[in-house]
This record gives structure tokens, C-alpha cells and sequence, in this order.
């Protein structure tokens, strides 16, 4: 399963929920549990998709972001 929040263009719109992210400065837990799904899942990731994916965790590792409900 490579990040299926999209069943269009999942990486389009993976960067789309990296921007409004890091333009808030906040995750939401659904967020948070589809980049968890995603990188557990057995289906590889695009480079691409795991650049945004590593980028929120680094985000989230050095306080730049606020996990929301």
C-alpha cells in the first residue's frame, strides 16, 4: 500500500499535506497515523514520498510542529 491518501496522485497529494503542515505548524493524529501506515505498510515508498514523511517526523523530533485533534 504506497501512501493511499490519494487514489489519483498519492505523492501530489502527500506534498499538499506536507505544506499545509509545516504552513500551520501542526499535525493532526490522522495525519500522523496515515505517515505511520504508510511507512509500516510492506509496499515500498517512492524516494519522494519519503522525503516528505522523514521531513515531518525531523519536524516533529525537533518541536517545530504541534500534534492536534
Amino acid at each position: 500500500m504506497v501512501m493511499s491518501v490519494s487514489a489519483h496522485s498519492p505523492d501530489a497529494t502527500l506534498e499538499k499535506i506536507v505544506e499545509r503542515i509545516f504552513s500551520t505548524h501542526q499535525i493532526t493524529r490522522a495525519d500522523q497515523q496515515r505517515f505511520m501506515t504508510a511507512l509500516l505498510s510492506k509496499d515500498s515508498l517512492t524516494s519522494k514520498e519519503q522525503s516528505h514523511i522523514d521531513r515531518v517526523f525531523d519536524g516533529l523530533r525537533r518541536g517545530l510542529l504541534r500534534v492536534v485533534d
